[in-house]
């Protein structure tokens, strides 16, 4: 006998949860149409090569490879290598993310598009990560991205993307935090190490992870020398408001034409329509992403701090992300929301509404079946009116029928047999304050549920 078991960092969902996370689907899906954004889909699998190397170095190595079907005993007796026997086995790999897989298509099919293109796209990803808490190895992305446009109206909306949907699902506390990739730019050459600027990024990335003195060691060990690093601990330590942290910026890259117009860009986003945000986005140097392909505005957004979570969503600006298909200087710019963490978050705080966890609102006993037939006729009325209801399915105690009610948390029950048939009322019983009464069944399909 097999036991019955899933794969760690993947999990199963029941109808209760589903319903939940349905509500945050919808809710996410309603703005993004509501922002002018359009629907795709792209497979579950992409080529191997498409993925590899634009993920950094920390990403390739998450990236959930598959095993070719064949001769595979064949083709690895004819590897020189383990490099090349990984290429021979192992063709195409399970999406990491959605932006990559967006860039493919807007490569593939970019004579077809309107320019600039604004897509949504609401799909699992995989990643071969250690499980922990708000972490998974399969999980969902909701992305918003827009290509073929310069403007930073688009990152103004793609904040305020962020803004609406978590303020329709109240949750409090949050924080939108936004950097410059030019800035982090600035900073490598300001350490007077522009080629390491990857190896910069993806240690300070790590700042909330492993503290300050976690990232000072990792730099060394990528090869900065003590000086380099004082330069960049420095920059990590500025603080204040926003405007006074755009100031300290513009100060201390008033030499670098690359750090000025990453604090120009971040000032136009934080001023050209601060009233249109309920919660105002942060300035946070600290941010940095170690993706590779980011070259303008960075974002991420943080859980309420009464919840032990992290990132809930990112993005960024990507200049030339299509460029790694062919089709150099389109730029692109977009946003995530990590379904399953906002999942936990919404939980943890109890914010999903009663409606978002109901399913069945109304079941009709089955007590009798000559009754069945006008139960039905009654049951029809409610469907076609949208109230979700359903009939027990075969007639049975009344007391089985009431566990199954209980169980199935629906809140009411409709209760009919030979007399109230021939009086032709209904008694409706409220599951959630126990009380009861009788309705004309001319008037059913009008009683407030």
């Amino acid at each position: 006998m097999i036991k019955p078991s899933i794969p760690k960092g993947t999990r199963d969902f029941g109808p209760v949860v589903v319903r939940k996370r349905q509500y945050i689907f919808q809710t996410i899906r309603e703005t993004f149409e509501l922002f002018g954004f359009q629907p795709l889909e792209t497979p579950t699998m992409e080529n191997l090569d498409t993925l590899t190397g634009k993920y950094g170095e920390e990403g390739d190595k998450l990236i959930f490879k598959i095993l070719d079907n064949g001769d595979i005993l064949g083709r690895a007796q004819q590897a020189k290598d383990s490099r090349e026997l990984g290429i021979l086995l192992c063709e195409k790999a399970l999406r990491y993310d959605l932006t990559i897989p967006f860039a493919r298509y807007v490569v593939m099919n970019q004579h077809e598009l309107a320019l600039p293109f604004k897509r949504y796209q609401m799909q699992p990803v995989w990643r071969g990560d250690r499980p922990a808490k708000g972490r998974y190895r399969e999980f969902y992305q909701c992305d918003a991205d827009v290509v073929g446009s310069n403007s930073l109206l688009n990152e103004i909306e793609l904040l305020l993307i962020y803004d609406t949907v978590f303020t329709k699902l109240g949750m409090e506390g949050y924080e939108v935090r936004i950097n410059n990739r030019k800035i982090l730019s600035a900073l490598a050459e300001l350490a007077g190490q522009p080629d390491l600027l990857t190896d910069i990024t993806v240690s300070i990335d790590k700042l909330d992870k492993i503290g300050m003195e976690g990232v000072r060691e990792e730099l060394q060990q990528r090869g900065l020398a003590p000086g380099e690093i004082a330069i960049i601990e420095n920059f990590l330590s500025i603080e204040g408001n926003n405007e006074e942290k755009l100031q300290q910026l513009s100060t201390l890259f008033r030499n670098s034409p690359t750090g000025l117009k990453g604090v120009e860009e971040l000032s136009y986003v934080l001023h050209t329509q601060p009233d249109a945000f309920k919660t105002t986005p942060i300035l946070d140097v600290t941010l940095a992403r170690g993706l590779n392909y980011y070259t303008g505005m960075i974002v991420e957004v943080k859980a309420p701090p009464a919840v032990k979570m992290g990132s809930i969503g990112g993005g960024g600006r990507y200049d030339d992300l299509t460029g790694l298909f062919g089709l150099p200087g389109l730029s692109g710019v977009g946003i995530s929301f990590g379904v399953d963490r906002i999942y936990d978050v919404l939980e943890e705080l109890q914010l999903f509404p009663a409606e978002a966890q109901q399913g069945t609102q109304v079941l009709f006993f089955n007590l009798d079946p000559q009754t069945t037939s006008v139960a039905f006729k009654l049951l029809m009325q409610l469907r076609n009116k949208g109230i979700s209801s359903e009939l027990y399915h075969e007639a049975s105690k009344m007391d089985k029928q009431m566990k199954y009610a209980n169980k199935r948390n629906i809140p009411y029950v409709i209760i009919m047999g030979e007399s109230e048939v021939q009086e032709q009322v209904v008694s409706i019983k409220n599951m959630v304050t126990g009380t009861q009464e009788k309705v004309a069944m001319t008037d059913l399909v009008n009683y407030n549920f």
